[in-house]
């Protein structure tokens, strides 16, 4: 899935000018974290978050009453506490590198950019859920791994185990099994009142089902 599928196309602006406390309000009144701060010809200049605010005014906010509070909101403006040096995607960037991109810099959104115009804002939540989705996590399913090694056809042999005796495979996931060179985990999911059947099935082919934590996985590696 791409980014341009999943962004958000509403985007919420606000000018370098406008002052902080007009940027709180329209955080608060539009239920959203960051705001697309844009010069006058609409081009992204930077970029200010619920959390850039509140950590400008972290040290002094403390001891000051509502009313200077409010007079030092309305003096400041975004332009001066904005995220100037902002990292964006493109509507074609896969999901999967923006969840890479959001995890290596540390940040909780990217904006959108299609011929040097912010065109949506894709955000960390966002990103979670389309691959919660992916993982089919909310749906009736049970989960089950088997730990195998890297090698062809061993999906094949699973899968097609697995359509003869007519268990749907909901979900199905990869990844790197944690100090075990060339060892993937296999996550499936699989209907609930299909799971011991789905179980047989795979201990059929020689492989060892985990349904549940064990801190040492090296005894259920198959070939």
């Amino acid at each position: 899935m791409y980014v341009g599928r999943i962004m958000h196309k509403h985007l919420i602006t606000v000018s370098p000018d406008a002052s902080v406390k007009e940027a709180m309000d329209l955080l608060n009144v539009n239920h959203i974290e960051h705001l697309l701060v844009v010069n006058e010809s609409g081009q992204m200049i930077g970029i200010l978050s619920d959390r850039d605010i509140k950590h400008n005014l972290a040290s002094p906010a403390t001891t000051f009453s509502t009313h200077e509070l409010n007079y030092l909101l309305d003096q400041m403006n975004v332009g001066m506490i904005m995220v100037k040096k902002v990292i964006t995607v493109t509507p074609d960037t896969t999901v999967e590198d923006a969840a890479q991109i959001i995890r290596k810099n540390e940040i909780s959104s990217l904006p959108v950019m299609e011929e040097g115009k912010p065109v949506g804002i894709v955000t960390k939540t966002d990103v979670m859920g389309v691959l919660m989705d992916a993982m089919g996590l909310g749906q009736p399913n049970a989960r089950l791994i088997v730990l195998v090694r890297n090698r062809i056809g061993v999906l094949a042999d699973i899968c097609t185990k697995l359509r003869d005796e007519g268990i749907n495979i909901n979900s199905l996931i990869t990844w790197p099994e944690k100090d075990l060179e060339g060892v993937f985990q296999l996550v499936l999911r699989v209907r609930d009142e299909k799971r011991q059947a789905a179980i047989e099935a795979m201990e059929s082919l020689g492989l060892k089902v985990l349904t549940s934590y064990e801190e040492d996985h090296s005894s259920y590696v198959c070939d």
